[in-house]
């Protein structure tokens, strides 16, 4: 059986295509690198923030705590 080069195109139209397509690809990986690097910043942010929570937390006196008053005595 012989194929028909003719419905296939030329060289120059097959290239014209495959750049276009690798520019294509290229533009979606950028726009998930991208999206990726914003949605790491942001999950920084809130761990940065609960961390600061969680030291806050842990640093304050509990409500259940006895206070101890010193009383000096001249």
């Amino acid at each position: 059986m012989k194929i028909q080069r003719n419905n296939f195109g030329n060289a120059r139209e097959r290239g014209v295509v495959a750049t276009v397509l690798f520019i294509a690809l290229l533009a979606i990986m950028l726009i998930l690198v991208t999206a990726e690097s914003r949605a790491l910043f942001h999950l920084h942010r809130e761990i940065k923030f609960l961390e600061q929570q969680q030291v806050k937390r842990l640093n304050s006196v509990p409500t259940n705590s006895v206070s101890v008053v010193n009383f000096e005595s001249k």
